[in-house]
């Protein structure tokens, strides 16, 4: 069936057309209802999928292939360079492990729609945990591993968990980080300060047990498995907080359900994979992309995935993907631009591919930023391999556009995600709700309803939901993005709304100043932020990493850039700014903090965002700007 074919009849019969999807998978109780008002509180409009369904998605991910002959196929490989370590799990030794995790979690107490706040590196166990969860019906909140104590501790707060699930220490590539001294200082801060505490011990750096801090091992070695739960199709299978960057962070609710259609669906649809086939998504089970892409897609479909405690550099350089691509015969693989940019950076001619064989991988897609032409590019000329940028959001759990490749491929036009996937009705809107004409920019608004797998709710707040994605424009969910739809139906996303300047009345955006910016051969990376001016309101600068081994004067590439800008964006843009720096602020999963860099350089106060890779970063270009205002 076609792209056109099927998003017109996701558009026109959504209930028919997902009824039809989730009939592929193994229900419990077969689903007869599609879109249906919440039965709990049908006053409210939440709006859910399959409301009469019951499965199990441990079940669905795991049991079932192994039912269908798939038991001895590999379904999880772990693959770490900053311990040396190689493991890899068939369906049927993985079902075992998670069978015998879900036990050890009902000894301790956990039954169906507890919570469990798991605090891991990317270790095997850390995927084990997710799916032993699921598999009682129990909910998983998951907490990118050394996220500071005070964030824990908030999620820790809204989640109310029965225990946590951590381990000993986290590694970041040759710097150990103990989790205990975190936990400890989270729980302090935290309403449940005797909240239980499982801890898988590692080697590297060991965890001290007491009857708080209980020993993983010596807990399963005194359990039994444990069967799968039935539960509702709307039952929340996890919450995912969001890492915003004021205020409480928003609990994002991942029903069971809709989530597992969703997934299977989109591994054929969007990546094109079949069963058998090996797919790896760099990420981190902490964020969005690692439980879609890491955990729970992959297995849905029958698939073999990868989990990495790596880098794309340094672990231990910047062979770090090709290596894992061709050992495991990846067939798809999705990792972030700023991962490319990386590899770019150290190994500008990508000289550490020609090591490896990767005529195995068919496709490399990007996604969790906006992928910039000149990484595209690169990426495309140094690897000949096909690139596809697709947008969604951790709200979504998936893909909102993409290059369809499991329906047929597009045409790709570099900065856009090609088109919205069937269920996602995209449209732009200008200030005032209206639609926007085409290549007209303007909010990225899906209408409802939100396709399956989308958030329902945020977890304890409803009111939240509603307010943070329905109403600035009813009728719609608002993505907090901006960007145009061009004549031929291709999504332009450009960023965030606030990444948006208003220089002296005329609307620009940053995303088309970092693609010219970036597409220097001296440059690695950018970013380009508003900074305020007295007389056009505001006007761009630019902080710019140049790539390893190039040597130019930071005054001559500065007068490059501008005219180059000039000469693409025109003279309406102001550009006159670009410092070079020797790294740009990221949060841990590569996005760029514009925000705190706006306020660095307004020279405002800041705070240090909790999600931050490395703090020191700010400290640098602080300084460096701080140098600069003087000499001016």
């Amino acid at each position: 069936m076609s792209y056109a074919t099927q998003k017109q009849q996701s558009t026109n019969d959504p209930q028919g057309f997902w009824l039809e999807q989730a009939a592929k998978l193994p229900w419990y109780q077969m689903p007869t209802q599609g879109l249906s008002e919440d039965g709990d509180n049908p006053a409210s409009g939440q709006q859910r999928w399959f409301a009469d369904g019951q499965m199990n998605t441990a079940y669905m991910a795991l049991d079932y292939h192994i039912e269908q002959g798939r038991g001895e196929q590999v379904a999880l490989y772990y693959d770490s360079p900053v311990t040396d370590t190689k493991q890899q799990y068939s369906y049927l030794q993985l079902r075992d492990e998670v069978a015998l995790c879900a036990g050890m979690l009902a000894a301790q107490g956990v039954t169906k729609g507890d919570r469990v706040v798991i605090y891991m590196p990317m270790i095997a166990q850390a995927a084990i945990a997710m799916l032993a969860c699921a598999r009682l019906g129990a909910i998983h909140s998951v907490v990118f591993g050394g996220f500071a104590a005070q964030e824990l501790a908030v999620r820790i707060d809204d989640a109310q968990p029965k225990l946590i699930l951590t381990a000993s220490c986290g590694i970041e590539i040759c710097k150990l980080l103990p989790y205990q001294p975190l936990v400890e200082q989270a729980l302090k801060l935290s309403s449940l300060p005797e909240l239980p505490v499982v801890v898988w011990q590692r080697p590297e750096h060991p965890a001290k047990f007491d009857s708080q801090f209980l020993d993983w091992r010596a807990l399963l070695a005194q359990s039994e498995p444990a069967p799968c739960t039935p539960v509702n199709a709307t039952d929340p299978l996890y919450i995912l907080y969001t890492s915003g960057t004021t205020g409480k962070p928003k609990g994002v609710v991942r029903d069971n359900g809709g989530h597992a259609v969703a997934m299977h669906y989109s591994m054929q649809a969007v990546y094109n994979m079949q069963p058998g086939e090996v797919f790896w998504a760099a990420s981190d089970v902490g964020w969005v992309v690692g439980h879609s892409y890491i955990v729970y897609a992959p297995l849905l479909a029958g698939c073999s995935t990868i989990l990495y405690e790596g880098k794309p550099v340094r672990t231990p350089d910047a062979g770090a993907f090709w290596r894992v691509t061709e050992e495991y015969q990846v067939k798809v693989l999705f990792a972030a631009p700023t991962a490319f940019r990386a590899i770019k950076k150290e190994d500008p001619n990508a000289e550490a591919l020609q090591g490896y064989d990767i005529s195995c991988l068919q496709e490399i897609f990007m996604a969790g930023e906006r992928l910039d032409p000149p990484t595209l590019e690169w990426t495309e000329q140094h690897t000949a391999k096909p690139v596809t940028d697709h947008w969604w959001q951790t709200e979504t759990g998936w893909a909102i556009a993409s290059n369809p490749l499991g329906l047929e491929r597009f045409a790709v036009k570099p900065g856009s995600a090609t088109k919205p996937m069937p269920g996602f009705q995209v449209e732009i809107l200008d200030e005032s709700g209206q639609p926007c004409e085409p290549n007209q920019q303007g909010f990225i608004a899906i209408k409802l309803p939100l396709p399956p797998s989308c958030l329902p709710t945020v977890w304890g707040d409803h009111a939240r939901f509603e307010s943070a994605y329905l109403r600035q424009f009813p009728g719609y969910y608002v993505s907090g993005d901006g960007g145009y739809i061009d004549d031929d139906g291709y999504l332009f996303v450009m960023g965030r709304i606030d990444d948006v300047i208003n220089v002296a009345g005329h609307r620009l955006s940053t995303g088309e100043m970092e693609e010219v910016v970036g597409a220097h051969a001296a440059v690695a990376e950018c970013a380009v932020i508003g900074c305020h001016d007295e007389l056009k309101g505001q006007i761009p600068f630019a902080l710019v990493v140049v790539k390893d081994g190039v040597n130019m004067d930071s005054a001559q590439l500065e007068q490059e850039l501008i005219a180059k800008v000039r000469a693409e964006i025109g003279p309406i843009a102001c550009f006159n700014q670009a410092t070079v720096v020797q790294r740009l602020p990221k949060t841990r999963s590569g996005k760029i903090l514009r925000r705190t860099l706006r306020q660095l350089a307004e020279g405002e106060d800041y705070s240090v965002p909790s999600t931050i890779d490395d703090p020191a970063s700010l400290n640098e270009i602080a300084d460096q700007l701080a140098h600069q205002r003087q000499l001016i």
